[in-house]
C-alpha cells in the first residue's frame, strides 16, 4: 500500500527536479564510471568497478523510491480551503501562554518542513496539536520539552 503525500506546487516541482537530476546527470555519470572501470581489465579484482556498481545500485534504489513518491503525490488545492480552522498550508499565529511570545508558523507536509522558514510539519507535535483548531482556542500540546499551552491568534493562507 502506497502512502499518499501532499505537496504544494513548489514542493512537488522541487521533487521532480531532483528526480530529473538523478536520471539525467547522476545516472550517466555512474554509467561512465562503470565503463571506465570495465576498460581497466579483470573485473573480479577491480575495486573501482565494485564501487561504481554499488553506487549504481544505491542510485537506482533512490530513483525508484522518488518515482514512487512522485506517483503518489497529490497537490493541495488552496482555493477550497476554509480559513476558520487550521489545516495544512494555514499560516497560524500563536501565543505561547507561558511567556506571552507570539510566533507564526505555516503548516506544511512533512517533506516540506523547514523550521528556519517557519514551516512546520503537520506531523510534528505542534502541527498535530493545531490542526482543526479555531482562532481564540487555547490548546495544550505535549512536546518533547514538556506540555506547552498556545492560544491561536490568527489563521491566514
Amino acid at each position: 500500500m502506497s502512502q499518499i503525500n501532499y505537496y504544494t506546487v513548489e514542493g512537488l516541482q522541487k521533487l521532480k527536479d531532483e528526480l530529473n537530476h538523478l536520471r539525467t546527470v547522476e545516472r550517466p555519470s555512474i554509467s561512465e564510471q562503470i565503463g571506465e572501470a570495465r576498460d581497466k581489465g579483470d573485473l573480479s579484482e577491480n575495486a573501482e568497478y565494485d564501487a561504481a556498481k554499488e553506487a549504481q545500485g544505491i542510485l537506482e534504489m533512490k530513483i525508484s523510491k522518488m518515482e514512487a513518491i512522485v506517483a503518489n503525490a497529490r497537490l493541495i488545492d488552496e482555493t477550497h480551503m476554509d480559513n476558520s480552522k487550521v489545516f495544512i498550508l494555514s499560516k497560524v499565529k500563536i501565543r505561547n501562554m507561558s511567556n506571552a511570545m507570539d510566533i507564526e508558523y505555516t503548516l506544511v507536509a512533512e517533506n516540506e518542513a523547514d523550521i528556519k522558514a517557519r514551516k512546520i510539519s503537520i506531523d510534528s507535535p505542534i502541527g498535530k496539536g493545531l490542526l482543526g483548531k479555531k482562532v481564540g482556542e487555547i490548546v495544550d500540546i505535549q512536546t518533547p520539552g514538556g506540555l506547552l499551552q498556545f492560544e491561536i491568534i490568527d489563521i491566514t493562507r
